[in-house]
């Protein structure tokens, strides 16, 4: 296989970052040129940055941290060499009774267990750094899908067809389309932005939080996806009368 084969599979076996936040970008592109006054767009900004911000995050999850390692490396050889010692020191007791070498022995296993868990935590304790740093950047991608959702809340079909005279922005069916098509696809960019987390970090925990997200935006695109059908099926929604916009 040559290397530019190699290179196209792996581009539709992983999800490219920076292609993400490209996506990102021209939906904001859009978003401003369509609608320029909206709060969608200023979200989609903010979510450009946030997509930035998960590149260098993710970068940073797959390099290992070495003062870390170096020092659990350390914490783990201490409390080898304490349990080579402590083993090395009962050896050389001599035991009167029988008793008195089964509480030896059951003080022994104890220092072992504990010991042990103490080395477990050490080794694990630069993924649970990691796990933190990422869970709290996917309840900020959480927070924002529920953010998109509010701002389709109040764009509904009726809103078009009986218009309020106080309402302070009126949508033709076509720009309703638009807009609830807008809430969509940052709904869809949100879940990419928080699958990033997992494609080189394997956590069970994160894999749980990231799935919740992927199936909380799904929920509420399949809410948008209604209003768009029933949009279609009222056979008002009105042709562009105009070039459309970039990249749509």
């Amino acid at each position: 296989m040559s290397d530019w084969q190699a290179q196209q599979q792996r581009r539709f076996r992983r999800l490219d970052a920076d292609q993400i936040v490209q996506t990102v970008a021209a939906l904001q592109t859009r978003i401003e040129a369509r609608f320029p006054d909206a709060g969608l767009g200023r979200l989609v900004a903010e979510l450009l940055q946030v997509a930035q911000e998960t590149v260098a995050r993710t970068e940073w999850i797959q390099q290992p941290n070495v003062p870390i390692r170096v020092g659990v490396g350390c914490l783990c050889a201490t409390i080898l060499l304490l349990i080579v010692g402590l083993f090395h020191h009962i050896s050389r007791i001599q035991f009167d009774d029988f008793t008195s070498s089964v509480q030896a022995l059951e003080a022994s296993i104890s220092s072992v267990v504990f010991i042990g868990a103490a080395i477990v935590f050490l080794v694990n304790w630069e993924g649970r750094i990691k796990r933190d740093r990422a869970l709290k950047a996917i309840h900020e991608l959480r927070a924002m899908a529920h953010i998109v959702d509010m701002h389709q809340l109040t764009k509904d079909p009726e809103s078009v067809m009986r218009p309020k005279p106080d309402a302070k922005r009126q949508m033709s069916f076509f720009h309703l389309n638009r807009y609830l098509d807008y809430c969509s696809e940052c709904l869809a960019l949100i879940s990419k932005i928080a699958a990033l987390y997992v494609q080189e970090f394997q956590d069970p925990v994160l894999l749980s939080a990231v799935d919740e997200v992927e199936d909380l935006t799904a929920g509420f695109s399949r809410k948008i996806w209604q209003k768009i059908t029933i949009l279609e099926n009222l056979g008002k929604v009105q042709p562009e009368t105009h070039e459309p916009m970039p990249g749509e």
